[in-house]
């Protein structure tokens, strides 16, 4: 039997690009429960106020909403609780080091099934100010504009 391959995206974080500028993406595993995984399968998770952070070498995801599975009986998760992300230490501490040192925010962007794993990708990212956020509003309506001009001729 042929073992699953490819890339099937569960969720992404629409709003991360409209909050922070992404600089870096990365990989990560994440630990979860069964009834985690069984919820993701459906969809079912929220990244609104989502966030990676990095304690004593191990980073932890924070923030990121999976809601519960209707059919898990007793073996039920808490929702919000804080999530391992499974990395090598020296990309624990490459983070840690950037983090720290250029002001960087570790933001959950995209989660999908990679070979049959749950994977999540997480950009650093440096968060826009407000006039920064309206610039980008009007860049993308101009350039939305200019392109419906062009396609008319």
């Amino acid at each position: 039997m042929a073992r699953p391959t490819g890339i099937k995206i569960i969720a992404a974080n629409r709003k991360a690009r409209h909050f922070y500028e992404l600089l870096e993406f990365i990989e990560a595993g994440i630990v979860l429960t069964g009834s985690e995984v069984k919820s993701l399968r459906e969809g079912r998770v929220n990244f609104m106020d989502g966030y990676a952070r990095v304690t004593d070498g191990e980073a932890f995801l924070s923030g990121v909403h999976i809601s519960p599975y209707a059919n898990a009986g007793y073996a039920q998760h808490d929702p919000d609780r804080e999530r391992k992300l499974l990395m090598h230490r020296r990309e624990i501490a490459g983070l840690k080091a950037k983090m720290e040192q250029k002001g960087l925010t570790l933001v959950p962007t995209k989660l999908y099934f990679k070979d049959g794993k749950i994977k999540i990708e997480l950009a650093l990212a440096k968060g826009k100010k407000i006039h920064d956020r309206r610039e980008d509003l009007k860049q993308r309506a101009v350039n939305r504009d200019t392109e419906r001009e062009l396609n008319r001729y």
